[in-house]
């Protein structure tokens, strides 16, 4: 009986490990999460300057996440509950080449369901309080889709 339980605990445990990195992760794999843990320790001074607010829960009433994988993907900032990512982008951000691929990658993360915001590193150092609101009315949005689905979206009776 207790090896039957230990069995059943551990994959319990298995599956409900599984579930949290489909559901939050979005399927991203053991390398891309390393990555992100490298990235959280080596941020830049425009995603230290956001996270110093993004991390205080009492600003935005949710749990943001710096650096997150998704997929194989990693986001900057990421909260769960209102399914949204928010980029900080540097000059590297600026070529043609960067662009066609952010593009690309803020189309493919889309397709999960999540809202992308992006921000571009002198946005963060010189105006935070604006690129704060901007998030606010994002959110604000967000919250109000969940309780009124737009007709025809999702949530809506066919």
């Amino acid at each position: 009986m207790l090896l039957e339980f230990c069995i059943f605990e551990t994959l319990l445990h298995e599956m409900s490990t599984d579930f949290y990195n489909r559901h939050m992760f979005y399927g991203a794999d053991s390398v891309t999460l390393r990555f992100a843990a490298i990235l959280r320790k080596n941020m830049t001074s425009s995603e230290l300057i956001l996270w110093k607010r993004l991390k205080d829960r009492r600003i935005f009433n949710s749990k943001f996440r710096r650096q997150h994988p998704i997929n194989h993907f990693i986001v900057d900032f990421y909260s769960h509950e209102y399914k949204l990512a928010i980029e900080v982008d540097g000059e590297i951000h600026e070529n043609e080449a960067k662009i066609e691929y952010d593009l690309n990658r803020t189309y493919e993360i889309e397709k999960f369901g999540i809202k992308v915001l992006r921000f571009t590193n002198d946005q963060v150092i010189s105006d935070t309080e604006w690129v704060i609101s901007k998030i606010h009315k994002v959110i604000e949005k967000l919250n109000q889709e969940r309780i009124n689905p737009p007709l025809g979206g999702q949530g809506a009776r066919k």
